[in-house]
């Protein structure tokens, strides 16, 4: 068992057990409390890779994790080694963690890790965009209107971008992003990273909105967006230019204000500039 207390984050396997890598299985084992998103998952796990978890196992999700994380910071500070297991990928990476290490840090304790898989990193991997920039968005916001607010925003981000979503949700979210970013704009949707029905769909977000809603993909799914064309603002274009890009995020759903924004953002133009030509 330890003898000096510390938090460790451990990258479990997206889906394939074969993935876990031998500092897991030491860590697990040797471990005084393991603290897992879903304790029969890991328990599962951990029998498929034959190991034995020696220590305390206490569930840690989102339900819990401010009632709990004062107990595994407490065990950490009394000299125990707590590791933290979420269902797959990198603990705090939308995952609970974020809170355990932010008060491990706060209560002085060191914190470290033991690297795993990432769906963020797999699916850019995989999806055939952009890699050399990106930025993680998260999940989007559950109500359509936060949704396509929050799509607006970004419509002008250069960078290829990387979200998550939930299998009820990934039809909507591709058509809010068709009405936002253009339906042309080239999208990938990665779904079971690692597992036995892994698939990565590529194409426009057209294409892929129409898909989804045809085929209601299932299973853990991460969508991969190219980032905007680096074209510079639209400083000569005429009216007729501006007007049928707004037109065009209307066309395919989006309410006119959020096709302003998504269009004054990403030609970098004043919203009021791009509102008063659309008024008609």
């Amino acid at each position: 068992m330890a003898s000096n207390g510390r938090i460790v984050l451990v990258g479990a396997p997206l889906g394939n057990p074969g993935d876990a890598s031998t500092r897991l299985r030491e860590t697990l084992a040797g471990a005084d409390v393991v603290a897992a998103e879903d304790t029969r998952r890991l328990t599962r796990l951990a029998r498929e890779l034959g190991v034995r978890i020696g220590g305390r196992l206490v569930s840690y999700f989102e339900g819990n994790e401010e009632r709990r994380t004062p107990e595994l910071v407490e065990a950490a500070r009394g000299g125990e080694l707590v590791a933290l297991v979420t269902d797959g990928g990198m603990p705090s990476v939308s995952d609970p963690g974020y809170r355990l290490v932010n008060a491990a840090h706060e209560a002085g304790l060191e914190v470290s890790a033991v690297p795993g898989p990432s769906a963020v990193t797999t699916a850019l991997a995989v999806s055939g965009l952009p890699c050399d920039r990106f930025c993680f968005e998260g999940f989007p916001p559950r109500r359509a209107a936060g949704r396509r607010a929050r799509f607006a925003a970004l419509a002008g981000e250069p960078r290829t971008l990387v979200f998550f979503e939930a299998t009820h949700r990934v039809a909507a979210a591709l058509a809010d992003l068709a009405a936002a970013f253009g339906a042309d704009r080239p999208a990938a949707v990665c779904r079971e990273l690692t597992k036995t029905y892994e698939q990565v769909r590529r194409g426009t977000l057209g294409q892929l909105a129409e898909w989804a809603a045809q085929e209601r993909p299932k299973g853990e799914i991460t969508l991969v967006v190219a980032g905007a064309p680096e074209s510079g603002p639209l400083v000569d274009a005429d009216e007729e230019t501006v007007k049928a890009a707004v037109s065009e995020r209307v066309a395919h759903g989006a309410s006119h204000r959020d096709a302003v924004a998504a269009v004054a953002q990403q030609h970098g133009l004043s919203r009021r500039q791009v509102y008063e030509l659309t008024l008609d």
